[in-house]
Formats: C-alpha cells, structure tokens, sequence
C-alpha cells in the first residue's frame, strides 16, 4: 500500500487489525508530499513508480492505493494494467457515507487535487443519486498532521474557515476524504457539531481488502502467525519513523529508505 506520506498508516492501522496475519508493505511518498495541490497526471506517473515498485521488489499480491489524490488519478489506469487487484480508497468511503446519511444531506472534504477532479462526486451520484452532496477542499490539513499539529488553535481556525459550508449547507454525515484528516477528526467534530456524523474510509477499506482476498482465495491461513510489517519512506526516514510510531503505533518499528530515479 503507499500513500503521500502518514495519512495511510489509517488504512494500515485498519489493516493490521483486521488482519493481523498478512504481511505489509507501506510506501509514504513524503519525499514529494503533498499530493493534494499537484497536477493529477503528476500525481498519476508517481502512482505507476510506486505500484512498479511494489511488485519489482516486494512481490505484492495486492495493491491498496491509501491515498485518494492518487486514487483519483490513476486507480482505474492501474486496475486495467496489473494483474492483481488494485484498490482505492474513495468507493468504500462513498458505500459508507450514503449508507449512514438520515436527511440525505452529505459532505465531502479532501484536497485540492481529489475533491477538482470530481471523483467523489461521481461515485455518490452512481450510489445514490437522491442524496445532496456538499464538497470542500482543505488545503493546508496535510501540512498541519505531517507536522504533527493535529489539535493545536491555528488548525481550529482554518477548521472554521474551510467547514463553513459544509455547516450551511445542513449536512448530518461528512466523509474525511483524505486518509490523513482522521488524525483531525476531533477538530473537524468540534466545527461541525456533534450532530454530524464522521465517516472513515479506512475501516470500510480494510474491510474490502478482507473480502476480496477471501473471494479469490488468497488470504493467509489463520495459523497465528503475525504478519511482517515493513514500512519505507521516500523523504526524512527518522522523521518518518518518529512521527509515523506515534499514528500508527508499535508495529512502525523501522523505515527504510527508498528512491525514486
């Protein structure tokens, strides 16, 4: 799996309790992070290197794009070139949120990259087109949580700044269509008022994965066997592996360095 950088240790996290017998590779970008304000054929060429890389040298047998600015970019492309599954984070979190809305009235906040490229707008309108969707780009969230600000006053405020439609518009679910901004979710629930309810992607996600390693029979027997977790970091590996220990937990125990040429 590969993100831009720690947002998808969400979506490992989710992994790893649920299947706690798999193995894991996780690939944080954070040498070109953020994806978000990157043009999206940019974004796509970085999702091809990072897939390549995965199978070259770790011999994947599936692959979880933990970063929706790249799903939005590439999943379809590369779904169509591998010849193992490819999945996104953007179809389970969209299954989720229409399913959780009581006045059918959602939102969606990501970057600016995910939320201008209209993919989460038409996967809501394929999975039901009878609910309202109010979207909102957040530039500057992944900035506050690769920092590791994630509940200082400076975040609240842009919190308020960016939420403010998403408050208008009456919303009683919101979809944190980013894998880093569950690392805000206290925050972005202050803001939007303990009414609305937050849905991540990451648990939705891990339970796909589950799924569709048990329909094509290829998920690791239950022998009790833990699963090896190898984490690797395109930019800073002891910033990678400090912050990263702290979001995901113990299993981030060392980080290896990766290039891209």
């Amino acid at each position: 799996m590969f993100d831009s950088g720690f947002g998808g240790l969400t979506v490992a996290r989710a992994l790893i309790d649920l299947l706690p017998g798999e193995d894991l590779v996780y690939v944080g970008d954070t040498g070109r992070y953020p994806y978000g304000p990157r043009d999206l054929n940019e974004v796509r060429v970085f999702a091809h290197e990072i897939t390549e890389h995965l199978r070259a040298n770790h011999d994947v047998k599936l692959i979880v794009i933990a970063c929706n600015t790249a799903s939005a970019a590439a999943l379809n492309e590369l779904r169509e070139l591998c010849d193992i599954p490819v999945i996104g984070v953007i179809e389970p979190g969209v299954q989720s949120l229409v399913s959780a809305t009581r006045n059918g009235n959602v939102g969606v906040i990501g970057t600016v990259g995910t939320i201008g490229s209209g993919a989460y707008q038409s996967s809501v309108a394929e999975a039901d087109p009878a609910v309202t969707l109010t979207c909102a780009a957040c530039p500057g969230f992944v900035e506050f949580v690769e920092r590791g600000e994630t509940h200082s006053d400076q975040v609240y405020v842009l919190a308020e700044r960016l939420l403010a439609p998403l408050v208008a518009a009456d919303i009683d679910t919101l979809l944190l269509g980013c894998t880093h901004y569950p690392f805000l979710a206290r925050t972005i629930s202050d803001v939007m008022g303990r009414g609305v309810v937050l849905v991540d992607s990451a648990d939705e996600t891990a339970f796909r994965v589950r799924r569709l390693l048990s329909e094509l029979d290829i998920e690791r027997e239950a022998d009790g066997r833990l699963g090896r977790h190898v984490f690797e970091s395109s930019g800073d590996v002891e910033v990678f592996q400090s912050l990263g220990r702290r979001l995901l937990g113990p299993e981030l125990d060392t980080v290896v360095g990766v290039s891209w040429e």
